[in-house]
């Protein structure tokens, strides 16, 4: 048993809680799979001794996954932004969760295979779009509205003009 957080994030899986929790946690640092629940009764979207809920950690974030069946789904509403330092670490964790059946968006946003929504944030782009120089940051934003994955010399160039 472990220790409930005062306040977790609550993912709604449709029987793939455990898959995905296994998954953050191979993929990133301080992540971790604390414990895996099984249901004690049948409910409406399992049976008893299915999964039921998954304790994880993504980023040292306090997650609970729950199989809670094909009533709700994931949209871009909620994503995890994870700032990233350089290319190679923006370019790990884009190609860790399309390539492991999500799906790519603009912007740095990605989604993986459960629908969770991920955006893949190089902090040389937010510095470069809150800089206070207004044309370097339009230069910045213009350029990284037209990406998918976020390419950090290409914001770098935008930045110097």
């Amino acid at each position: 048993m472990t220790t409930t957080p005062k306040n977790r994030i609550c993912l709604w899986y449709d029987g793939t809680a455990e898959e995905a929790a296994r998954f953050y946690a191979d993929t990133f640092p301080d992540s971790e799979v604390l414990a895996v629940n099984r249901a004690p009764g049948d409910y409406p979207a399992g049976k008893a001794g299915d999964v039921i809920t998954v304790e994880f950690t993504v980023l040292g974030i306090p997650c609970l996954g729950l199989n809670g069946g094909p009533a709700f789904t994931h949209d871009e509403a909620f994503s995890f932004q994870v700032a990233t330092r350089d290319q190679a670490e923006t370019d790990r964790y884009w190609n860790a969760i399309v390539g492991n059946g999500g799906k790519e968006s603009a912007c740095g946003w990605c989604r993986d295979k459960w629908g969770i929504s991920w955006q893949i944030t190089p902090i040389v782009l937010t510095e470069a779009v809150t800089d206070p120089d207004p044309a370097r940051a339009k230069r910045a934003f213009e350029a990284m509205m037209q990406m998918g994955k976020i390419d950090i010399a290409t914001i770098e160039a935008a930045v110097r003009g």
